[in-house]
Formats: structure tokens, C-alpha cells, sequence
């Protein structure tokens, strides 16, 4: 008798079958996985860049914006000098089209397909060279599809703090 070496058609469709299975039973924890990873990233992304808008103004010693705009392809936010509406964010290229003697510093475009909504009370925050105060206060707030919030809510003295609204975002304190 002769010994049998590699597998068989009904050996290889029932492992098929099996990894099938835990695959698809896997499917939705990692597309949960992967949207809260997308929003963790977005949520520290924003944070470090109202802090690098703060940190731009003092170090080149001029005035600097930080600017957000909301639409139906998602939210784009912009750093740059010059007035509030001076580098609105260019649909196509996903780069600010600055005028008027503004210069932009750093663009981000946020697709809405990243299921990522980041919205604020004020549409520009502008911070001081001299003292590194912002005007206005404002917060900027990152929701996720999940439910998950959090705030980043920038105070008078160009300071970042960030909370979670319902406590569900771990690490962050509630609001």
C-alpha cells in the first residue's frame, strides 16, 4: 500500500469552508477596528495641528489661522496667515487657494467616504505671535459613525484641552 501525500478535494473544501466562516465572522469587529482607528487618528491629528497652529504663530511671529470648512465631500481644514476667508480649500487638489497676501502653512482634507465628521462653533480661530492667545474661543469637535465624540476645545489662551461628551472614548476625560 502506498502512503497518501498531500491533501484531498474534501479535506482542502472543508478547510475553505472553516476559514470562511471565521472570516465573515470577523468582518464586522474589523471594520469596527478600523473605524475607530481612523477616528483616533483624525481625533490626535487635529489636536497636534491646533497646537502647531499656536506653536507657527509664535515662532514666526506673526499672526495665524486656523480655518475649518465643512461641505458634502467631507471637512477640510487650513493653517495660514492673512484674514479668515483668505485660503478657502480647493475642492479638487485638496490644497488651499490662498489671496490676499495670505500664505497657507498646512492643509487637511478629511473625506466624508472616512466616516469622520469634524465640525466647530467658529469657522477660523486666529492666534497671537506675542502671546499665543487665540481669538475666538472655540471648539472643534470630531464625531465618529459609531457614536464616539470628542472635543477639543481651544481657550482664550490658545490652550488645547480635549474631553469625550458621553465618556465613551478611553483615555479622555468627560466633558
Amino acid at each position: 500500500m502506498k502512503s497518501q501525500q498531500g491533501i484531498t478535494l474534501i479535506e482542502a473544501c472543508i478547510t475553505l469552508t472553516v476559514a470562511t466562516v471565521v472570516a465573515v465572522g470577523a468582518a464586522p469587529n474589523m471594520q469596527q477596528l478600523l473605524e475607530a482607528r481612523r477616528f483616533d487618528g483624525i481625533a490626535n491629528q487635529l489636536a497636534s495641528d491646533l497646537q502647531f497652529t499656536r506653536i507657527s504663530a509664535v515662532a514666526r511671529n506673526e499672526k495665524v489661522r486656523f480655518t475649518l470648512q465643512t461641505d458634502a465631500d467631507g471637512s477640510c481644514y487650513v493653517i495660514h496667515t492673512g484674514n479668515a476667508g483668505a485660503c478657502p480649500c480647493g475642492a479638487a487638489s485638496g490644497q488651499a487657494v490662498c489671496g490676499s497676501g495670505a500664505r497657507e502653512i498646512r492643509t487637511v482634507r478629511l473625506p466624508a467616504f472616512d466616516r469622520v465628521l469634524v465640525q466647530a462653533n467658529v469657522a477660523s480661530i486666529l492666534f497671537d505671535p506675542v502671546h499665543g492667545t487665540s481669538t475666538p474661543a472655540g471648539t472643534v469637535r470630531v464625531i465618529g459613525s459609531n457614536g464616539r465624540e470628542l472635543r477639543h476645545i481651544v481657550n482664550v489662551m490658545g490652550r488645547v484641552r480635549t474631553c469625550s461628551t458621553q465618556g465613551n472614548v478611553g483615555g479622555y476625560r468627560t466633558c
